[in-house]
């Protein structure tokens, strides 16, 4: 019997924790379909000179350094003999996602419209919502983040997308699918690293939240999930938010290049 359809009957899903997020979107507001792929930069503020921008404590020591897991996370999102590559690849995507929708359940009190009313990744990155109009949308952070679990947490029950039952195999779109949910996933761990890194430390949580993204970087690279603009940005442009830790994650070792 398959690893992904043995698990899938011995762990139930739990939902979101949508009581810490925003409420969920209505069906009028929710997107159809996957268009969630804009970024954008914040206006430009009116000061003349602005002072130095501080750098992040997530990119400080000890901070940068505290893990659970040592040495290179490449050993651990190989893919097992014998384990089809959609099943390990769902199989990993579903607890990538558990993990992280318990972490923003922690600290989502502190993610509010007023603490953070885009959902920025750095103090020059912001991401931008597609609706369905096609147009290019801002939105505070707790709504964007509710939009993105809403809707992998959809994928997730959904058999035809991420099948359970003996027999059923997983549709032709699921690469596809599985690269957006990615790049989503993505810029929710950004956006928590950007503002909401320091209520990780409160927790005394670095350790467990650094290992959760060095461990989703390695496999979206491995699996080609991962692309690397998606990290540092633009080429050329100066390397911001999760693109400096990803930088400094290679020197150490822990993510090849």
């Amino acid at each position: 019997m398959s690893f992904f359809k043995d698990i899938g009957r011995s762990i139930q899903r739990p939902n979101p924790n949508r009581s810490r997020r925003s409420p969920t979107p209505t069906s009028s507001t929710f997107p159809n379909a996957i268009s969630t792929d804009s970024a954008s930069a914040p206006p430009q503020s009116p000061l003349a000179s602005a002072p130095a921008i501080q750098k992040p404590l997530y990119l400080c020591s000890p901070f940068v350094e505290a893990a659970l897991v040592k040495g290179n996370f490449k050993t651990i999102v190989m893919l097992p003999k014998y384990v089809d590559i959609m099943e390990w690849v769902a199989v990993n995507i579903f607890d990538f996602f558990q993990n992280l929708n318990m972490f923003y359940g922690v600290i989502s009190e502190c993610c509010t419209q007023q603490s953070c009313p885009t959902m920025s990744a750095s103090a020059t990155l912001n991401y931008t919502w597609i609706n369905q109009d096609r147009k290019s949308v801002q939105l505070p952070a707790p709504t964007y983040i509710d939009y993105v679990m809403t809707w992998v947490q959809n994928l997730l029950d959904d058999e035809n997308t991420f099948p359970t039952k003996s027999g059923q195999d997983f549709p032709a779109s699921f690469p596809s699918t599985i690269k957006h949910v990615y790049r989503q996933l993505l810029r929710v761990f950004a956006h928590i690293y950007h503002a909401h890194y320091s209520q990780i430390l409160h927790l005394r949580s670095e350790p467990h939240f650094n290992s959760l993204f060095a461990h989703f970087l390695a496999f979206g690279r491995e699996y080609e999930l991962l692309d690397i603009k998606d990290v540092r940005g633009t080429l050329n442009a100066p390397v911001v938010g999760i693109g400096a830790l990803w930088e400094r994650w290679r020197e150490m070792g822990i993510l090849e290049s």
